[in-house]
C-alpha cells in the first residue's frame, strides 16, 4: 500500500519521526561496516594477517544495521513487496490486505520474537557470554541484545502503520491535520 495514500494519524506521526531519525542517526554503521570489510580484505590478502575480531565485528555490525533498519524500512515503505496481484486491487483492497497482512502475519511473529529474544539476552547477559573463538568479541550479550531492541522498533513501526490502515479504512484513528 503506497504511503502517500494512507493517512496520517497523531500515533504514526510520533513513532514514524522516532524511527525515521534513529535509522538517518545510525546510517553511518553501513559505512563503518564497509570501512572493516576493507580492512579485514586488505590485513588478509595484503599482509596474510586474518583478525577474528574484526571478522566478528562485521557481522555485528551487520546485524546491528539489519534489526535496526526493519522498522525504518516498514516505516519509509520501502520493504520489498510482490505486486503481481496487487497492481489491479483498489486502494480499499490493498488497504484489507495490508491490514491482514500486518494483523495475522507481521504482529504475531513479531511478538513471537520477542518473547523469545528475552530469555535469549538474558541468559547471555547472565553467563557473561563471550564469543567462542580465540581472539573473538567479548559481551555477546549486546549483539543478542540488538534483536529485542530491533524488533521493539518493528512492533513500533507496526502499530503505526496498523494505526494508518485503520484510518482509512474505518476512518479511526482521526487522521492528523495538515500543518
Amino acid at each position: 500500500m503506497s504511503d502517500q495514500l494512507l493517512p496520517v494519524t497523531s500515533l504514526s506521526q510520533l513513532i514514524d519521526g522516532v524511527v525515521i531519525k534513529l535509522g538517518s542517526a545510525l546510517g553511518w554503521i553501513w559505512l563503518l561496516l564497509i570501512g572493516v570489510i576493507v580492512v579485514n580484505v586488505i590485513s588478509r590478502y595484503l599482509f596474510s594477517e586474518g583478525f577474528i575480531e574484526l571478522e566478528e565485528l562485521q557481522w555485528h555490525l551487520y546485524a546491528t544495521g539489519f534489526l535496526l533498519g526493519l522498522s525504518y524500512a516498514l516505516v519509509q515503505d520501502a520493504h520489498v513487496r510482490v505486486d503481481v496481484f496487487r497492481s489491479r486491487w483498489s486502494e480499499q483492497t490493498r488497504a484489507w490486505v495490508e491490514g491482514y497482512g500486518l494483523l495475522l502475519l507481521l504482529l504475531p511473529f513479531v511478538m513471537l520474537v520477542l518473547i523469545a529474544a528475552g530469555p535469549f539476552v538474558l541468559y547471555a547477559f547472565e553467563t557473561s557470554e563471550v564469543s567462542q573463538a580465540p581472539g573473538g568479541l567479548p559481551f555477546r550479550w549486546m549483539i543478542k541484545a540488538m534483536l529485542p531492541i530491533g524488533f521493539v522498533l518493528l512492533l513500533l513501526a507496526t502499530l503505526s502503520r496498523l494505526s494508518r490502515v485503520l484510518c482509512l479504512l474505518f476512518g479511526w484513528p482521526k487522521p492528523r491535520a495538515a500543518q
